[in-house]
């Protein structure tokens, strides 16, 4: 039996981190990529390694449609080097960044580049390793609860993640003859360093948060993990096109 392949893109720390270990702990080798924290994407690959699985972290800026391509180019093989087969079996969408602006304050530059990272990545790097995710192969895109209600600063940003939801349906409908699932997670607020750490550092700001949500905390990075890991393991191909959101109930 050839063993189950899942690439996730920002695997080197937060919810990517937490998403290849819960996968690895399941039995699930991990091409995970990372943008510039290679020490951080190595120590990742160690925990992998440690739950028993293999793993492969890769650099990739998937800020561009080159380095997309690129990497799509190479990763067949590697797929035959690393773990010795041809195809992988689950894609998770998670790399991402973003910027705390209000709307009137947007720049140009800064919405091209939440488009750019948050909906034409995951548009361009699903469509590119589309020849080597085998048949009934499961996808989970990031998204975020943002993409429901509403903070100000994150106008452009949930744009973005509204626009992913979206295609995620989309995907899901035109991949099915495939027998490929494609669902969207999306999380509430989580302590990571997201937005330089602010929900996880700012003990009033993490209050605050705590105090929206039914259940009486902030989310945690393996609360996601977690989530994906059964998603993709534990739905039996029967979820699809579906919005899960990760949130405790934030602003019910």
């Amino acid at each position: 039996m050839n063993p189950r392949i899942a690439v996730i893109t920002g695997a080197s720390r937060g919810l990517g981190r937490s998403i290849a270990v819960h996968l690895a702990a399941r039995g699930v080798n991990i091409v995970g990529t990372y943008r510039q924290a290679q020490a951080e994407a190595e120590e990742v690959a160690r925990e992998i390694v440690a739950a028993g699985s293999r793993a492969a972290m890769v650099r990739l800026d998937v800020g561009t449609k080159a380095n997309i391509d690129a990497f799509a180019a190479t990763l067949p093989a590697l797929l035959e080097r690393e773990f010795g087969v041809s195809s992988f079996d689950y894609l998770v969408n998670n790399a991402g960044l973003g910027h705390h602006v209000p709307f009137a304050q947007t720049s140009e530059a800064q919405f091209d580049e939440l488009i750019s990272v948050q909906l034409k990545a995951p548009f361009y790097l699903t469509q590119a390793l589309l020849p080597v995710l085998t048949a009934g192969g499961k996808i989970v895109n990031l998204s975020s609860g943002l993409a429901r209600f509403t903070l100000p600063g994150y106008a452009a940003y949930a744009a973005a993640k509204g626009g992913i939801e979206v295609l995620t349906r989309y995907m899901a409908k035109e991949l099915g003859e495939r027998g490929i699932t494609v669902n969207v997670v999306a999380p509430g607020a989580i302590e990571t360093d997201f937005g330089g750490g602010a929900v996880r550092d700012n003990a009033q700001l993490n209050a605050a948060i705590a105090s929206t949500i039914p259940l009486g905390r902030v989310g945690k990075p393996d609360d996601v993990g977690a989530a994906v890991a059964a998603l993709l393991l534990d739905a039996g191909g029967w979820i699809n096109g579906a919005r899960v959101e990760v949130s405790g109930g934030q602003n019910l």
